[in-house]
């Protein structure tokens, strides 16, 4: 089969490799039939993944059909479509029970990661009873690949852990693929309102066509004012960290008001400084994490249902084969105008 491989930093093969094949009882092989390219593997293409060796198949998302079927595989048989979890859970470890699969004691992030991904003809799931989800009758396949990662993203480790709720002002600093997800999400609850901080006023455009009340171009460094002002200088009740990096970061902890939450989504590849002695007396919450996609299953019936439309979160469209370019567009969203793609394996 093809598979994109990842040979370390700044470099990326489309390649044939071996199909993957059954290795254990509740593994599945799954066909793809579309995936997508995530921020993280670009943080992979720049080196900031270490547990990603050399000969990787990268890629933690996407829907398919099972190929096959390992014989302690209850729940799916060969032919069934399937969206794939970019987290694998073995279900039956403490943290599981926990719903902390991203901690999974047998599992995890492994896809694209410490084991073979999506972005291939052929994907090996382990446990795949609890890490597969089965794909209604006549449902957008496109939108669902949004379900892998992103949307639970934003919705569980931002919206959820931010703790939005009806009357809320919202700040969501990264108008990403994940930012737009929060933003997305948050709405659910009924915020008062949700600001969207941005270097990218094309991002920014679009944010206010999936719901957002105010924008912030963030690129004259008065990003923190800006909000303030539209706040009454009360700040806000919720800041949603969406990009991963120290800039980022501190804007939150500086317009977050007594008793809101911070909540952190964005992958930080440095160090950030805690401004504890500002903090200490504001009865913040600050929140991390991984997300654990356990809200799959709510958020495939949403969008089942015209609720939420997570296929506005895509831009361009690209055959398997053509991955090396779609990489490149990827890489090169702000001029691209790419928010995410679709990979179509024929």
């Amino acid at each position: 089969m093809k598979a994109l491989v990842y040979h370390g930093p700044n470099n990326r093969a489309y390649e044939e490799k071996p199909k993957p094949e059954i290795q254990e009882s509740t593994d599945a092989v799954v066909k793809i039939t579309k995936t997508t390219i995530c921020g993280t593997d670009l943080h992979i293409m720049k080196g900031d993944v270490p547990t990603v060796t050399d000969g990787r198949t990268l890629g933690h998302e996407g829907v398919g059909i099972i190929d096959e079927a390992g014989e302690g595989v209850s729940n799916f048989k060969k032919g069934d479509p399937v969206l794939i979890s970019c987290i694998t859970a073995c279900g039956k470890c403490p943290n599981c029970k926990k719903q902390m699969y991203s901690h999974c004691e047998n599992g995890g992030w492994i896809l694209g990661n410490t084991i073979d991904g999506t972005q291939a003809e052929y994907v090996r799931i382990p446990h795949a009873d609890t890490s597969l989800y089965h794909i209604p009758e006549g449902a957008d396949e496109e939108a669902l690949v949004m379900l892998s990662d992103i949307l639970p993203t934003g919705f569980e480790v931002g919206v959820l852990n931010g703790k939005v709720k009806p009357g809320d002002v919202v700040a969501i600093v990264g108008a990403g693929p994940i930012g737009l997800a929060a933003l997305l999400t948050a709405q659910f609850y009924s915020p008062a309102e949700i600001i969207m901080v941005d270097l990218d006023d094309n991002r920014l455009e679009v944010s206010r066509e999936f719901g957002a009340t105010q924008t912030v171009n963030s690129s004259d460094g008065n990003a923190v004012d800006s909000i303030m002002g539209l706040t009454g200088d009360q700040g806000v009740d919720v800041a949603i960290e969406a990009v991963g990096i120290p800039a980022t970061f501190d804007i939150c902890q500086d317009i977050v008001k007594a008793g809101g939450h911070v909540a952190n989504v964005g992958v930080h590849g440095k160090s950030v400084d805690l401004k504890l002695e500002k903090l200490w007396v504001q009865n913040i919450t600050l929140t991390t994490g991984l997300v654990d996609t356990y809200t799959i299953p709510m958020l495939m019936k949403t969008v089942g249902s015209g609720k939420l439309q997570p296929d506005q979160l895509i831009t361009h469209h690209f055959k398997l084969d053509e991955i090396m370019e779609a990489y490149d567009t990827f890489g090169n969203a702000s001029e691209e105008k790419a928010l995410k793609v679709i990979l179509e394996n024929e």
